[in-house]
């Protein structure tokens, strides 16, 4: 599975994509997470990238292109920039927004969507916009690339006193999200 992180400078994007990783290590998978940014600054739109694989090692090191999983952290994005460009027909976008499902038809005429509001819960769980634990756990309920438990361990890892918190965000989120899956014709 090849996923592409969009969000803003400070955001989250790279952290998350480097827990997922790490998460899907743990479970015995392989994976890869890596970031792709200049000299932004706070704020400027930055990529982050995952491969997973459950079976065979990943050689593969370049960016990118055709993802299966798309994960939009900042939707001012999904109007200024292609964040959907070489999404594979029939794979998933993954939106931070208070809108429900239905307002991103133009989304779901071709792709799965899901939606989870994880600014407000970063608000209410962390005490700040920061939504990369958040949008983690809206992943795993799209996706169910790896289990929800997998993430724990690296968690705790990287936010040490401040984990338990992440935690509950991240599953928080994963009870939240909607997820409205593509309609084929036929």
């Amino acid at each position: 599975m090849e996923i592409r992180w969009h969000g803003r400078g400070g955001q989250g994007a790279v952290t998350s994509a480097e827990l997922i990783a790490q998460a899907a290590i743990a479970e015995g998978k392989f994976a890869q997470g890596f970031p792709s940014f200049g000299p932004e600054r706070r704020g400027a739109p930055v990529m982050a990238y995952n491969r997973i694989s459950a079976h065979n090692p990943i050689r593969n090191r370049a960016g990118i292109t055709q993802p299966d999983v798309v994960v939009v952290l900042d939707p001012s994005l999904l109007a200024i920039g292609k964040v959907t460009s070489g999404l594979k027909d029939g794979g998933i976008v993954i939106v931070n927004s208070s809108k429900a499902t239905d307002a991103f038809l133009d989304l779901s005429q071709k792709w799965n969507v899901a939606v989870i509001d994880a600014t407000r819960i970063a608000r209410e769980e962390l005490g700040v916009p920061i939504v990369n634990t958040t949008m983690l756990g809206a992943l795993l309920k799209a996706t169910g690339v790896i289990d929800l438990a997998a993430m724990t361990e690296p968690l705790k890892a990287r936010f040490g006193r401040l984990a338990e918190k992440n935690i509950k965000a991240l599953k928080r989120a994963f009870e939240e999200t909607q997820v409205k899956e593509l309609k084929t014709v036929g």
